[in-house]
Protein backbone atom coordinates (compact mmCIF):
# COMPACT_ATOMS: atom_id res chain seq x y z
CA UNK A 1 0.00 0.00 0.00
CA UNK A 2 1.10 3.56 -0.56
CA UNK A 3 1.38 6.45 1.85
CA UNK A 4 -1.42 8.66 3.03
CA UNK A 5 0.81 11.70 3.31
CA UNK A 6 4.45 12.49 3.93
CA UNK A 7 3.20 15.25 6.20
CA UNK A 8 2.83 12.86 9.13
CA UNK A 9 6.53 12.60 9.85
CA UNK A 10 6.91 16.34 9.62
CA UNK A 11 4.52 16.89 12.49
CA UNK A 12 6.15 16.56 15.90
CA UNK A 13 3.47 16.38 18.53
CA UNK A 14 1.58 13.97 20.73
CA UNK A 15 -1.74 14.51 18.94
CA UNK A 16 -1.90 12.78 15.59
CA UNK A 17 -4.47 13.33 12.89
CA UNK A 18 -4.68 12.77 9.18
CA UNK A 19 -5.52 15.85 7.14
CA UNK A 20 -9.18 15.85 6.28
CA UNK A 21 -10.02 15.64 2.61
CA UNK A 22 -11.95 18.63 1.33
CA UNK A 23 -15.66 18.07 0.82
CA UNK A 24 -15.44 19.31 -2.76
CA UNK A 25 -12.34 18.68 -4.81
CA UNK A 26 -10.94 21.87 -6.27
CA UNK A 27 -11.69 22.59 -9.89
CA UNK A 28 -7.99 22.43 -10.79
CA UNK A 29 -7.78 18.99 -9.20
CA UNK A 30 -10.75 17.82 -11.23
CA UNK A 31 -8.90 18.89 -14.36
CA UNK A 32 -5.91 16.82 -13.21
CA UNK A 33 -8.17 13.79 -12.70
CA UNK A 34 -9.76 14.21 -16.13
CA UNK A 35 -6.43 14.58 -17.92
CA UNK A 36 -4.75 11.76 -16.01
CA UNK A 37 -7.50 9.27 -16.82
CA UNK A 38 -7.55 10.35 -20.46
CA UNK A 39 -3.78 9.98 -20.79
CA UNK A 40 -3.20 6.76 -18.86
CA UNK A 41 -6.55 4.93 -18.58
CA UNK A 42 -8.17 5.52 -21.98
CA UNK A 43 -10.98 7.73 -20.65
CA UNK A 44 -12.93 9.14 -23.58
CA UNK A 45 -13.52 12.88 -23.31
CA UNK A 46 -17.18 13.54 -24.03
CA UNK A 47 -17.02 17.11 -22.77
CA UNK A 48 -19.08 16.35 -19.65
CA UNK A 49 -17.99 18.03 -16.41
CA UNK A 50 -16.34 15.41 -14.22
CA UNK A 51 -18.11 16.72 -11.09
CA UNK A 52 -21.50 15.94 -12.57
CA UNK A 53 -20.75 12.32 -13.31
CA UNK A 54 -22.45 9.57 -11.30
CA UNK A 55 -20.66 6.97 -9.19
CA UNK A 56 -21.28 4.45 -11.98
CA UNK A 57 -20.01 6.79 -14.70
CA UNK A 58 -17.03 6.04 -16.97
CA UNK A 59 -14.94 8.41 -14.85
CA UNK A 60 -15.71 6.48 -11.67
CA UNK A 61 -14.94 3.17 -13.36
CA UNK A 62 -11.60 4.48 -14.65
CA UNK A 63 -10.80 5.87 -11.20
CA UNK A 64 -11.43 2.43 -9.71
CA UNK A 65 -9.13 0.91 -12.31
CA UNK A 66 -6.39 3.40 -11.48
CA UNK A 67 -6.84 2.95 -7.71
CA UNK A 68 -6.62 -0.82 -8.04
CA UNK A 69 -3.43 -0.51 -10.13
CA UNK A 70 -1.68 1.56 -7.45
CA UNK A 71 -2.96 -0.47 -4.52
CA UNK A 72 -5.19 2.33 -3.22
CA UNK A 73 -8.57 1.98 -1.58
CA UNK A 74 -10.95 1.43 -4.49
CA UNK A 75 -13.69 4.07 -4.15
CA UNK A 76 -14.15 5.49 -7.64
CA UNK A 77 -13.76 8.93 -6.06
CA UNK A 78 -10.84 11.38 -6.42
CA UNK A 79 -9.80 11.34 -2.76
CA UNK A 80 -6.64 12.97 -1.38
CA UNK A 81 -4.42 9.91 -1.81
CA UNK A 82 -5.57 9.34 -5.39
CA UNK A 83 -4.79 12.96 -6.22
CA UNK A 84 -1.37 12.68 -4.57
CA UNK A 85 -0.49 9.75 -6.82
CA UNK A 86 -1.78 11.58 -9.90
CA UNK A 87 0.44 14.58 -9.21
CA UNK A 88 3.69 12.58 -9.11
CA UNK A 89 6.13 12.73 -12.06
CA UNK A 90 5.83 9.67 -14.24
CA UNK A 91 6.27 7.92 -17.56
CA UNK A 92 3.93 8.97 -20.36
CA UNK A 93 3.06 5.42 -21.44
CA UNK A 94 -0.50 4.47 -20.37
CA UNK A 95 -1.07 1.96 -17.58
CA UNK A 96 -3.83 0.18 -19.49
CA UNK A 97 -2.02 -2.54 -21.41
CA UNK A 98 -4.57 -2.94 -24.20
CA UNK A 99 -4.38 0.80 -24.76
CA UNK A 100 -0.61 1.19 -24.54
CA UNK A 101 0.63 -1.73 -26.61
CA UNK A 102 -0.99 -4.31 -28.85
CA UNK A 103 -0.29 -8.02 -28.28
CA UNK A 104 1.13 -8.31 -31.80
CA UNK A 105 4.01 -5.93 -31.00
CA UNK A 106 5.15 -7.35 -27.68
CA UNK A 107 8.68 -8.17 -28.79
CA UNK A 108 11.25 -7.64 -31.51
CA UNK A 109 11.62 -10.45 -34.04
CA UNK A 110 15.42 -10.15 -34.02
CA UNK A 111 17.81 -9.97 -31.08
CA UNK A 112 20.64 -7.85 -32.52
CA UNK A 113 19.15 -4.38 -32.17
CA UNK A 114 20.61 -1.02 -33.14
CA UNK A 115 20.01 2.40 -31.61
CA UNK A 116 20.76 6.01 -32.49
CA UNK A 117 20.77 9.14 -30.32
CA UNK A 118 19.14 11.73 -32.54
CA UNK A 119 20.04 14.79 -30.47
CA UNK A 120 21.41 15.75 -27.06
CA UNK A 121 20.11 17.68 -24.07
CA UNK A 122 22.13 20.78 -23.07
CA UNK A 123 21.67 19.75 -19.41
CA UNK A 124 24.52 17.22 -19.59
CA UNK A 125 27.79 16.76 -21.48
CA UNK A 126 27.35 14.56 -24.55
CA UNK A 127 29.63 11.92 -23.03
CA UNK A 128 27.36 11.69 -19.96
CA UNK A 129 24.29 11.21 -22.16
CA UNK A 130 26.07 8.50 -24.18
CA UNK A 131 27.12 6.75 -20.99
CA UNK A 132 23.63 6.89 -19.43
CA UNK A 133 21.99 5.47 -22.55
CA UNK A 134 24.62 2.75 -22.94
CA UNK A 135 24.23 1.70 -19.30
CA UNK A 136 20.45 1.61 -19.70
CA UNK A 137 20.78 -0.80 -22.64
CA UNK A 138 23.31 -2.92 -20.75
CA UNK A 139 20.82 -3.33 -17.92
CA UNK A 140 18.46 -5.19 -20.28
CA UNK A 141 21.11 -7.03 -22.31
CA UNK A 142 22.51 -8.44 -19.08
CA UNK A 143 19.38 -10.54 -18.46
CA UNK A 144 18.41 -11.45 -22.05
CA UNK A 145 20.01 -12.68 -25.30
CA UNK A 146 19.55 -9.17 -26.75
CA UNK A 147 22.48 -7.08 -27.98
CA UNK A 148 22.43 -3.34 -28.67
CA UNK A 149 24.77 -1.53 -31.05
CA UNK A 150 24.97 2.25 -31.35
CA UNK A 151 24.86 3.62 -34.91
CA UNK A 152 25.35 7.19 -36.08
CA UNK A 153 22.80 7.20 -38.89
CA UNK A 154 19.65 5.41 -39.99
CA UNK A 155 18.46 2.76 -40.20
CA UNK A 156 18.21 2.13 -36.44
CA UNK A 157 15.68 0.05 -34.55
CA UNK A 158 15.46 2.44 -31.61
CA UNK A 159 15.88 6.22 -31.93
CA UNK A 160 16.24 8.32 -28.77
CA UNK A 161 15.60 12.06 -28.87
CA UNK A 162 15.01 15.08 -26.64
CA UNK A 163 11.87 16.98 -27.68
CA UNK A 164 9.33 19.32 -26.12
CA UNK A 165 5.64 20.14 -26.26
CA UNK A 166 3.74 18.82 -29.25
CA UNK A 167 6.37 16.88 -31.18
CA UNK A 168 3.91 15.32 -33.66
CA UNK A 169 3.48 11.82 -32.27
CA UNK A 170 -0.02 12.37 -30.76
CA UNK A 171 1.52 12.40 -27.26
CA UNK A 172 2.51 16.02 -26.47
CA UNK A 173 4.58 16.72 -23.38
CA UNK A 174 3.18 18.90 -20.60
CA UNK A 175 6.17 21.02 -19.57
CA UNK A 176 8.32 20.65 -16.44
CA UNK A 177 7.46 17.73 -14.13
CA UNK A 178 4.37 15.65 -14.89
CA UNK A 179 5.20 13.41 -17.86
CA UNK A 180 8.97 12.93 -18.13
CA UNK A 181 9.31 10.72 -21.20
CA UNK A 182 7.54 8.08 -23.25
CA UNK A 183 8.42 5.23 -25.58
CA UNK A 184 6.77 3.12 -28.26
CA UNK A 185 6.59 -0.66 -28.35
CA UNK A 186 8.54 -2.76 -30.87
CA UNK A 187 7.64 -2.20 -34.51
CA UNK A 188 8.29 -0.14 -37.64
CA UNK A 189 8.50 3.67 -37.95
CA UNK A 190 8.04 5.05 -34.39
CA UNK A 191 8.25 1.56 -32.93
CA UNK A 192 10.86 1.34 -30.18
CA UNK A 193 11.60 5.07 -30.18
CA UNK A 194 12.11 6.98 -26.93
CA UNK A 195 11.25 10.65 -26.41
CA UNK A 196 12.55 12.63 -23.42
CA UNK A 197 10.86 15.90 -22.46
CA UNK A 198 13.49 18.60 -22.96
CA UNK A 199 11.64 20.89 -20.56
CA UNK A 200 12.77 18.64 -17.71
CA UNK A 201 16.17 19.09 -16.09
CA UNK A 202 18.23 15.96 -16.82
CA UNK A 203 21.00 14.93 -14.41
CA UNK A 204 23.49 12.16 -13.72
CA UNK A 205 22.86 12.16 -9.95
CA UNK A 206 20.00 12.02 -7.44
CA UNK A 207 18.56 15.38 -8.47
CA UNK A 208 15.56 15.58 -10.80
CA UNK A 209 15.63 13.85 -13.17
CA UNK A 210 18.22 11.09 -13.48
CA UNK A 211 18.61 10.30 -17.19
CA UNK A 212 19.96 6.78 -16.67
CA UNK A 213 16.95 5.82 -14.52
CA UNK A 214 14.36 7.25 -16.93
CA UNK A 215 16.10 5.83 -20.01
CA UNK A 216 16.27 2.34 -18.48
CA UNK A 217 12.53 2.47 -17.73
CA UNK A 218 11.59 3.70 -21.19
CA UNK A 219 13.73 1.07 -22.90
CA UNK A 220 11.63 -1.53 -21.12
CA UNK A 221 8.71 -0.21 -23.18
CA UNK A 222 10.88 -0.14 -26.31
CA UNK A 223 11.43 -3.85 -25.79
CA UNK A 224 7.74 -4.61 -25.23
CA UNK A 225 7.05 -4.40 -21.50
CA UNK A 226 3.97 -2.86 -19.91
CA UNK A 227 3.94 -0.95 -16.63
CA UNK A 228 4.21 -3.00 -13.45
CA UNK A 229 2.08 -2.64 -10.31
CA UNK A 230 5.16 -3.64 -8.25
CA UNK A 231 6.49 -0.47 -6.63
CA UNK A 232 9.95 -2.01 -6.50
CA UNK A 233 10.07 -2.70 -10.24
CA UNK A 234 11.90 -0.45 -12.69
CA UNK A 235 8.75 -0.65 -14.82
CA UNK A 236 6.59 0.96 -12.12
CA UNK A 237 5.09 4.03 -13.86
CA UNK A 238 6.10 6.72 -11.34
CA UNK A 239 9.59 8.19 -11.02
CA UNK A 240 11.17 6.98 -7.79
CA UNK A 241 14.97 7.30 -7.87
CA UNK A 242 16.68 5.42 -5.05
CA UNK A 243 20.22 6.03 -6.25
CA UNK A 244 20.61 2.45 -7.46
CA UNK A 245 19.15 1.67 -10.89
CA UNK A 246 18.50 -2.05 -11.10
CA UNK A 247 16.05 -4.58 -12.48
CA UNK A 248 13.80 -6.25 -9.93
CA UNK A 249 12.89 -9.90 -10.25
CA UNK A 250 9.54 -8.73 -11.59
CA UNK A 251 11.33 -6.86 -14.43
CA UNK A 252 13.54 -9.84 -15.18
CA UNK A 253 10.60 -12.25 -15.27
CA UNK A 254 8.76 -9.94 -17.67
CA UNK A 255 11.58 -9.39 -20.16
CA UNK A 256 12.62 -13.05 -20.13
CA UNK A 257 9.04 -14.07 -20.90
CA UNK A 258 9.49 -12.16 -24.18
CA UNK A 259 13.07 -13.03 -25.14
CA UNK A 260 14.21 -15.92 -22.99
CA UNK A 261 17.00 -16.06 -20.42
CA UNK A 262 20.48 -14.62 -20.66
CA UNK A 263 23.18 -16.65 -22.39
CA UNK A 264 25.36 -16.29 -19.29
CA UNK A 265 26.00 -19.62 -17.53
CA UNK A 266 24.97 -18.02 -14.22
CA UNK A 267 21.49 -16.55 -14.53
CA UNK A 268 21.14 -13.07 -12.99
CA UNK A 269 18.47 -12.43 -10.38
CA UNK A 270 16.97 -9.23 -9.01
CA UNK A 271 15.59 -8.03 -5.68
CA UNK A 272 11.99 -8.81 -4.80
CA UNK A 273 9.65 -6.30 -3.22
CA UNK A 274 8.72 -7.45 0.29
CA UNK A 275 5.13 -8.51 0.90
CA UNK A 276 4.01 -7.41 4.37
CA UNK A 277 1.61 -10.35 4.73
CA UNK A 278 4.20 -12.97 3.83
CA UNK A 279 4.37 -15.22 6.91
CA UNK A 280 8.08 -15.75 6.31
CA UNK A 281 9.01 -12.07 6.16
CA UNK A 282 12.00 -10.90 8.21
CA UNK A 283 13.16 -7.35 8.94
CA UNK A 284 16.51 -5.56 8.85
CA UNK A 285 15.54 -2.96 11.47
CA UNK A 286 12.48 -1.54 13.23
CA UNK A 287 11.86 1.70 15.12
CA UNK A 288 9.05 3.85 16.40
CA UNK A 289 8.78 7.35 14.93
CA UNK A 290 6.43 9.84 16.54
CA UNK A 291 3.88 7.22 17.50
CA UNK A 292 4.15 5.12 14.36
CA UNK A 293 6.22 1.99 13.69
CA UNK A 294 8.62 1.73 10.75
CA UNK A 295 9.80 -1.69 9.60
CA UNK A 296 12.82 -1.71 7.25
CA UNK A 297 13.56 -4.36 4.64
CA UNK A 298 16.18 -4.00 1.89
CA UNK A 299 15.46 -0.60 0.24
CA UNK A 300 11.90 -0.39 1.56
CA UNK A 301 10.03 0.64 4.67
CA UNK A 302 6.67 -0.60 5.89
CA UNK A 303 4.82 1.89 8.07
CA UNK A 304 2.23 0.93 10.66
CA UNK A 305 -0.03 3.61 12.14
CA UNK A 306 -2.86 3.40 14.65
CA UNK A 307 -4.70 5.93 12.51
CA UNK A 308 -4.69 3.95 9.28
CA UNK A 309 -5.40 0.20 9.22
CA UNK A 310 -3.42 -0.66 6.09
CA UNK A 311 0.36 -0.97 6.09
CA UNK A 312 2.20 1.46 3.81
CA UNK A 313 5.04 0.13 1.66
CA UNK A 314 7.48 2.47 -0.06
CA UNK A 315 11.14 3.25 -0.65
CA UNK A 316 13.27 4.44 2.27
CA UNK A 317 14.55 7.17 -0.05
CA UNK A 318 11.06 8.72 -0.21
CA UNK A 319 11.64 10.01 3.34
CA UNK A 320 15.42 9.91 3.66
CA UNK A 321 17.21 10.09 0.26
CA UNK A 322 20.69 9.94 1.79
CA UNK A 323 20.13 6.76 3.82
CA UNK A 324 21.59 3.49 2.51
CA UNK A 325 19.44 0.43 1.88
CA UNK A 326 19.62 -2.69 4.06
CA UNK A 327 19.85 -0.82 7.34
CA UNK A 328 20.97 -2.95 10.28
CA UNK A 329 19.45 -1.11 13.26
CA UNK A 330 17.35 1.93 14.11
CA UNK A 331 15.89 3.52 17.22
CA UNK A 332 14.09 6.65 18.41
CA UNK A 333 15.30 9.03 21.11
CA UNK A 334 11.94 10.51 22.07
CA UNK A 335 13.11 13.41 24.24
CA UNK A 336 15.33 14.62 21.38
CA UNK A 337 12.74 13.87 18.67
CA UNK A 338 15.51 12.02 16.88
CA UNK A 339 15.80 8.78 14.93
CA UNK A 340 19.16 7.07 14.50
CA UNK A 341 19.93 4.61 11.73
CA UNK A 342 22.86 2.16 11.68
CA UNK A 343 24.75 0.28 8.99
CA UNK A 344 28.23 -1.13 9.41
CA UNK A 345 30.29 1.10 11.66
CA UNK A 346 28.35 4.26 10.68
CA UNK A 347 25.15 5.87 11.87
CA UNK A 348 22.84 8.66 10.63
CA UNK A 349 20.37 10.87 12.50
CA UNK A 350 17.12 12.55 11.47
CA UNK A 351 14.27 14.55 12.92
CA UNK A 352 11.15 13.50 11.08
CA UNK A 353 12.01 13.66 7.39
CA UNK A 354 14.96 16.04 7.91
CA UNK A 355 18.40 14.43 7.97
CA UNK A 356 20.68 16.11 10.52
CA UNK A 357 23.92 17.78 9.48
CA UNK A 358 27.29 16.14 9.99
CA UNK A 359 26.37 12.50 9.38
CA UNK A 360 27.21 9.70 8.97
CA UNK A 361 29.38 9.35 12.05
CA UNK A 362 31.33 6.44 13.54
CA UNK A 363 29.45 4.23 16.00
CA UNK A 364 32.54 4.34 18.24
CA UNK A 365 31.38 7.75 19.45
CA UNK A 366 28.98 5.80 21.69
CA UNK A 367 31.89 3.99 23.34
CA UNK A 368 31.96 0.66 21.51
CA UNK A 369 35.29 -1.15 21.26
CA UNK A 370 36.83 -1.38 17.79
CA UNK A 371 36.05 -5.09 17.73
CA UNK A 372 32.38 -4.18 17.14
CA UNK A 373 31.94 -3.80 13.38
CA UNK A 374 28.17 -3.31 13.28
CA UNK A 375 25.04 -3.18 15.41
CA UNK A 376 22.33 -5.82 14.92
CA UNK A 377 19.52 -3.99 16.73
CA UNK A 378 18.85 -1.08 19.10
CA UNK A 379 16.03 0.18 21.27
CA UNK A 380 15.67 3.08 23.70
CA UNK A 381 13.61 2.95 26.90
CA UNK A 382 11.74 6.25 27.03
CA UNK A 383 11.12 5.96 30.79
CA UNK A 384 14.76 5.44 31.83
CA UNK A 385 16.61 7.13 28.95
CA UNK A 386 18.66 3.97 28.48
CA UNK A 387 19.40 2.63 25.00
CA UNK A 388 20.19 -1.06 24.48
CA UNK A 389 22.51 -2.01 21.62
CA UNK A 390 22.64 -5.65 20.48
CA UNK A 391 25.61 -7.07 18.56
CA UNK A 392 26.08 -10.80 18.04
CA UNK A 393 25.34 -12.50 21.40
CA UNK A 394 26.10 -9.44 23.54
CA UNK A 395 24.42 -6.15 24.43
CA UNK A 396 25.52 -2.73 25.66
CA UNK A 397 23.54 -0.11 27.60
CA UNK A 398 23.95 3.58 26.79
CA UNK A 399 22.72 6.55 28.85
CA UNK A 400 21.13 9.12 26.50
CA UNK A 401 21.19 11.88 29.11
CA UNK A 402 24.83 11.40 30.15
CA UNK A 403 25.75 10.49 26.57
CA UNK A 404 28.02 7.71 27.74
CA UNK A 405 28.06 3.92 27.91
CA UNK A 406 27.11 2.44 31.29
CA UNK A 407 29.83 0.56 33.15
CA UNK A 408 29.89 -3.22 33.27
CA UNK A 409 28.95 -3.80 29.64
CA UNK A 410 28.80 -5.72 27.40
CA UNK A 411 26.73 -8.51 28.91
CA UNK A 412 25.33 -11.67 27.39
CA UNK A 413 21.89 -11.28 25.81
CA UNK A 414 20.66 -14.63 27.13
CA UNK A 415 21.46 -13.66 30.73
CA UNK A 416 19.30 -10.51 30.91
CA UNK A 417 16.78 -11.26 28.16
CA UNK A 418 16.07 -14.95 28.78
CA UNK A 419 14.13 -16.85 26.15
CA UNK A 420 14.65 -14.59 23.12
CA UNK A 421 17.74 -16.44 21.90
CA UNK A 422 21.33 -15.42 21.49
CA UNK A 423 20.90 -12.98 18.61
CA UNK A 424 18.49 -10.15 17.76
CA UNK A 425 17.52 -9.08 14.22
CA UNK A 426 15.42 -6.05 15.25
CA UNK A 427 13.70 -4.61 18.32
CA UNK A 428 11.44 -1.70 19.24
CA UNK A 429 9.64 -0.45 22.33
CA UNK A 430 5.95 0.32 22.68
CA UNK A 431 3.88 0.98 25.82
CA UNK A 432 6.70 -0.15 28.09
CA UNK A 433 7.32 -3.49 26.38
CA UNK A 434 10.15 -4.58 24.12
CA UNK A 435 9.34 -6.47 20.93
CA UNK A 436 12.26 -8.63 19.81
CA UNK A 437 12.50 -10.10 16.31
CA UNK A 438 14.57 -13.07 15.26
CA UNK A 439 13.89 -14.81 11.96
CA UNK A 440 10.14 -15.14 11.55
CA UNK A 441 9.45 -14.96 15.28
CA UNK A 442 8.53 -11.99 17.46
CA UNK A 443 8.80 -11.96 21.26
CA UNK A 444 6.87 -9.56 23.50
CA UNK A 445 9.16 -8.96 26.46
CA UNK A 446 8.62 -7.17 29.78
CA UNK A 447 11.95 -5.51 30.69
CA UNK A 448 10.85 -5.03 34.33
CA UNK A 449 10.06 -8.68 35.09
CA UNK A 450 12.43 -10.04 32.42
CA UNK A 451 9.75 -12.36 31.13
CA UNK A 452 8.40 -13.23 27.68
CA UNK A 453 4.71 -12.37 27.54
CA UNK A 454 3.89 -13.57 24.05
CA UNK A 455 5.19 -15.15 20.85
CA UNK A 456 3.90 -14.13 17.41
CA UNK A 457 4.79 -13.97 13.71
CA UNK A 458 6.91 -11.01 12.61
CA UNK A 459 4.07 -9.46 10.59
CA UNK A 460 1.45 -9.53 13.36
CA UNK A 461 1.32 -5.70 13.28
CA UNK A 462 0.03 -5.56 9.70
CA UNK A 463 -3.61 -6.63 10.11
CA UNK A 464 -3.12 -9.49 7.67
CA UNK A 465 -5.93 -11.92 7.09
CA UNK A 466 -5.09 -15.27 8.58
CA UNK A 467 -4.66 -18.07 6.07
Amino acid sequence: MHSLALLLLLYAGSAWAFPAAPADTKEEDMEIVQKYLENYYDLKNDGEQIERQRSTSPVAEKLKQMQKFFGLKVTGKPDAETLRIMKQPRCGVPDVASYSLSPETLGWKHTNLTYRIENYTPDLPRADVDRAIQKAFELWSGVTPLTFTKVLQDPADIILSFVWGDHRDNSPFDGPDGTLAHAFGPGPRLGGDVHFDEEETWTNNFKNYNLYHVAAHELGHSLGLYHSTDIGALMYPHYVFTGDVQLSQDDINGIQALYGPSKNPSQPTGPQTPEPCDNKITFDAITTIRGEIMFFKDQFYMRRSDYFPEVELNFISVFWPSLPSRLEAAYEVTHRDEIRFFKGNKYWAAQGQQMLYGYPRDIYIFGFPRTVKNIDAAVSDEETGKTYFFAADKYWRYDEYKQSMDRGYPKMIQDDFPGIGGKVDAVFSKRGFFYFFHGTRQYKFDPKTKRILGLQKTNSWFNCRKN
